[in-house]
């Protein structure tokens, strides 16, 4: 990809903190700010259907208990994903995949996937999620990029799908995680802003790869990030970041 065809800004979860995460609201309220790219976790229901939700258990951002990947998604379907966050959202339905996508699709809009496996999953929901998002962007010019922590995931991914980008996750820099990247065959990696300084930038940048950071919501940690070059930056604070704006006050 020797053209970054992804916007700098990217809203993390849709708009994960002024609305419930992982949600068509938070992306409709990520847009209303101007958000032209978004970030969001998908997992498998216990008949195959891609679905998003960050964690492996319901409790957090439902009334409901347990694995989320032990449901079908018909029961997945009628939960409350909203009124968690606040009674503005009461009944706001967990999503599927293909509803999210064909919003994005339909708007314009980039999407970065993040493959969120429930442990155990993790080649599986790589091979469905990408075949899913090969179907969904059929035809498109501006396909998805698909990330995880998990190189299973992103190793399946590529076996399903390998027209589609791909990124691996990282929380460090562990021993190997450059080879690990190349091997996979991604066009960029993802890390904590923290892990990011001139050198290890000029290491991707030197190999042809892009580099994008979750989740920045401080202006002067925005502004260091850009000074170095930075080609995305994920962050929950819409309302704070203009996307038309590379560096803010």
């Amino acid at each position: 990809m020797t053209t970054w065809p992804y916007p700098l800004w990217v809203a993390h979860r849709g708009a994960g903190l002024l609305a419930p995460e992982n949600t068509l609201a938070a992306f409709r309220v990520g847009a209303g700010h101007g958000y032209r790219a978004f970030e969001c976790d998908v997992k498998l229901s216990a008949d195959g259907v891609p679905f998003l939700l960050h964690d492996a258990t319901l409790q957090r951002t439902t009334p409901e208990r347990g694995r989320a990947s032990d449901r079908s998604w018909d029961q997945l379907s009628r939960l409350d994903a909203g009124g968690w966050h606040s009674r503005g959202f009461a009944g706001e339905p967990i999503p599927s995949f293909e509803a999210i996508a064909r919003y994005c699709l339909r708007n314009g809009f980039a999407l970065n996937i993040e493959i969120k496996p429930t442990p155990g999953d993790e080649a599986e929901t790589g091979r469905v999620v990408a075949r899913e998002a090969a179907r969904l962007w059929a035809g498109e010019a501006l396909k998805p990029l698909l990330s995880s922590f998990k190189p299973d995931a992103l190793a399946a991914a590529r076996d399903s799908a390998a027209e589609l980008p791909r990124a691996l996750l990282l929380d460090s820099l562990r021993d190997g995680w450059f080879d690990e990247a190349q091997s996979l065959g991604c066009v960029a990696v993802v890390t904590h802003y923290g892990l990011i300084d001139a050198a290890v930038l000029a290491r991707v940048h030197g190999a042809g790869l892009r580099a994008l950071v979750y989740t920045v919501n401080d202006p002067a940690e925005a502004r260091r990030l850009v000074g170095l070059g930075i080609d995305g930056i994920i962050t929950d604070a819409v309302n704070r970041f203009s996307p038309g704006v590379a560096v803010h006050d």
